[in-house]
Parts: structure tokens; C-alpha cells; sequence
């Protein structure tokens, strides 16, 4: 999935706010170790921390952080 929309946090649209990199996982524990190897390796945890959100007729794990480059990566998967 490729999304473009406003940045939620009300700040201006850069390379890395507004835009986010995703990758899909085929679990929810993927998704969490993604994080996690990622804030290991300098990135930093991001919006909420990662877990089970559901709205919109999905329930999905997310789990966000910025890379050391600034950059918005998310691991997610679709429970």
C-alpha cells in the first residue's frame, strides 16, 4: 500500500512526515521485531507504541518509528 495525505501531527510535509514507508508482516510478532531491530539499530518509536488498533472496518498491528535518516517506517499486520 502507497498513501499520501496531511501530516497528522499538524507540522509541515517533508520527506518523512506525511509519507510512510510500510511493510507487511504475516504476524503480529514480525511486526513487533521489526520494531524492535529497528530501535536497536537508532531509530526511534513513534505515535502510539506499537499494538492492536482497529477503526474503519480493519484491525491491524502497527508498529511505527523513524529511522535514523528521519525517514517513517511502519511494520504492520492485518489481523
Amino acid at each position: 500500500m502507497f498513501g499520501l495525505t496531511k501530516p497528522i501531527d499538524g507540522e509541515a510535509t517533508t520527506h518523512a512526515n506525511g509519507g510512510t514507508i510500510g511493510f507487511a508482516c504475516d504476524s503480529p510478532e514480525k511486526a513487533q521485531a521489526f520494531h524492535d531491530a529497528g530501535i536497536a539499530n537508532g531509530g526511534k518509536s513513534i505515535e502510539d507504541p506499537p499494538g492492536w488498533r482497529e477503526g474503519g472496518g480493519a484491525k491491524l498491528y502497527l508498529a511505527y518509528l523513524r529511522d535514523p535518516y528521519g525517514n517513517k517506517i511502519c511494520a504492520m499486520h492485518r489481523g
